[in-house]
């Protein structure tokens, strides 16, 4: 080369330093999508690029944040939950509230079905009601105590009636030998 003019420009989604002899793609978590560039630039926080040689970055996904320069976007934690897509930090999750949880990911809170409860936020699960309780409704944060005349086996969404022939005045039955 004779002249700075007879270099080659450096394409959209790939750089070129001083004094090099071929144009470098860019790197997961960043991009550039003007030519002639002698670095890429780094994806914004709430935007990922997982893949190289890229002109944009690509906006978070539900259920996740991004930080600047992701190249992936990481999921929210158990017991929290997004369905924003701009998220930056796991702080941004929103806690899952008393009577339902939140799978690693999620992008909403699920409520507790009935048999089971949670009474604390940012639970990834809910607590099965223990032998001699049950929960006949969703999203609760207590079990309720078996009713007389009945058990109550561990989960029990309902009590269960004491057989014909046999009885109880106990609230805290858990299966039908006990009647």
């Amino acid at each position: 080369l004779t002249a700075a003019s007879q270099c080659v420009d450096a394409s959209p989604g790939h750089f070129a330093t001083t004094g090099s002899t071929q144009q470098t793609a860019c790197a997961k978590g960043s991009y550039t999508n003007e030519t002639r560039q002698g670095e890429c630039t780094a994806c914004s926080a709430g935007t990922y690029q997982d893949a190289e040689a890229q002109t944009a970055c690509k906006p978070c996904e539900a259920g996740s944040y991004c930080a600047k320069g992701a190249s992936a976007p990481l999921p929210c934690d158990a017991g929290t939950y997004s369905d924003k897509t701009d998220l930056t930090a796991a702080s941004q999750c929103v806690d899952a509230s008393p009577g339902h949880f939140a799978t690693t990911g999620s992008t909403q809170q699920t409520a507790c079905a009935k048999g089971s409860y949670t009474n604390e936020t940012r639970q990834g699960e809910c607590t099965a009601c223990s032998a001699g309780t049950y929960q006949d409704a969703e999203a609760q944060t207590a079990c309720k105590p078996c009713e007389a005349g009945s058990y109550c086996a561990k989960g029990a969404s309902a009590p269960l009636p004491c057989d014909a022939g046999t009885y109880s005045d106990k609230t805290d039955l858990t299966a039908a030998s006990q009647c």
